[in-house]
């Protein structure tokens, strides 16, 4: 979110434009779109620029990085909001669910167990998103999408855990758009109100198709370093 005391930068003004524009183009509201700003191998200063424009959404692939970035720094902005966007080991899961917010990539019955253990020890029910592969890609993490539904129910169930809606990061050489599209089909067969999908070249896409969350890295900071 973007405090009205605070100015944007050239870059993150454009980006604003293209969310407001695309969400007047298909007639929803801009408050039901949040941007997570993809903090992953950012220098820090440019991820303090943010803060002190008021962005306060952050999405992290590795729990580790993370935890450097962000242990001493989140408890200087209580209105923070840490997206774990990428994938997640069992070592890590007491980890995550200590410093993440909410966890956007639950893509297998091992990792839901992990968490729904780990939440209760730490008195925690932290808003989760599975992970679905909708390219059916083996080498990307992800449930299959004729699974979805039923691990959603299970999920939330049998596990306890808070199920907010699917995520998906559709093939790199393909059209993104039928990806959302089935996405935002399978999620209304689960009852599931939240989309976790569009990056930097394809939000727009995105939220013609009903994304909730649009996590862009490079649009946003600019091209990686490494």
């Amino acid at each position: 979110m973007i405090s009205k005391s605070e100015t944007n930068s050239p870059e993150q003004s454009e980006i604003e434009n293209k969310i407001q524009k695309a969400c007047k183009n298909c007639q929803r509201d801009r408050s039901l779109v949040e941007l997570i700003a993809v903090s992953k191998r950012q220098p820090n200063e440019l991820v303090k620029a943010a803060l002190d424009r008021g962005y306060r959404s952050f999405g992290e692939n590795q729990v580790q990085e993370a935890y450097v970035r962000w242990n001493s720094l989140k408890p200087l902005y209580p209105n923070l909001k840490l997206h774990l966007i990428g994938a997640l080991q069992s070592n890590k899961a007491a980890d995550a669910v200590n410093l993440f917010d909410f966890i956007h990539s639950i893509d297998r019955d091992k990792i839901a167990k992990t968490l729904s253990l780990e939440m209760k020890k730490q008195n925690k029910n932290l808003p989760c998103f599975i992970q679905v592969n909708t390219g059916s890609e083996p080498q990307k993490s992800g449930v299959k999408p004729n699974e979805a539904v039923e691990f959603a129910r299970v999920c939330s169930q049998d596990y306890g855990l808070s199920i907010e809606g699917f995520m998906c990061i559709p093939p790199i050489d393909e059209d993104a758009s039928p990806h959302f599209a089935f996405l935002n089909k399978l999620a209304s067969h689960a009852g599931l109100k939240s989309l976790s999908m569009g990056m930097s070249a394809d939000f727009e896409d995105a939220i013609r198709l009903g994304a909730t969350h649009i996590r862009i890295g490079t649009a946003f900071f600019g091209n990686r370093s490494c």
